[in-house]
């Protein structure tokens, strides 16, 4: 198993509603990076660097910051559903780590994430 690097911010997201919409990210992670206002990030699976989702981050008038285009396909890829809780790891540079717990609140190990050896950058990195 890889060896994450020491984050420097950290939060837990409960998945309600549909799962593959559009997420709303905690208010303290959105004022963390808010002098930066990311575009995009880079979301992975825990332990996992071979693949990175490129997501959308969209900010409203309030600062309230959402993941969007692209979370649907990360979403969908590791079968989220409403009740999954989801723990978020930032190590700056837009570039995320996700641990997500299932209903039985077990860790959920996507074995097919680690067959892949290549980079999910068909999108344009900003």
């Amino acid at each position: 198993m890889d060896l994450e690097p020491d984050a420097l911010f950290e939060f837990v997201l409960v998945l309600k509603g549909d799962p593959r919409g559009i997420q709303r990210l905690p208010d303290s992670f959105a004022e963390y990076v808010g002098g930066v206002r990311p575009r995009k990030m880079h979301l992975r699976e825990a332990s996992c660097g071979y693949y990175r989702w490129i997501v959308d981050a969209i900010y409203d008038a309030c600062g309230k910051m959402y993941l969007n285009i692209g979370w649907e396909k990360f979403a969908r890829h590791h079968s989220l559903e409403a009740g999954f809780i989801l723990l978020f790891s930032y190590f700056g540079n837009r570039d995320m780590s996700v641990k997500v717990f299932d209903e039985r609140r077990c860790r959920r190990d996507y074995h097919g994430d680690r067959d892949y050896h290549g980079d999910n950058t068909d999108e344009e990195d900003d």
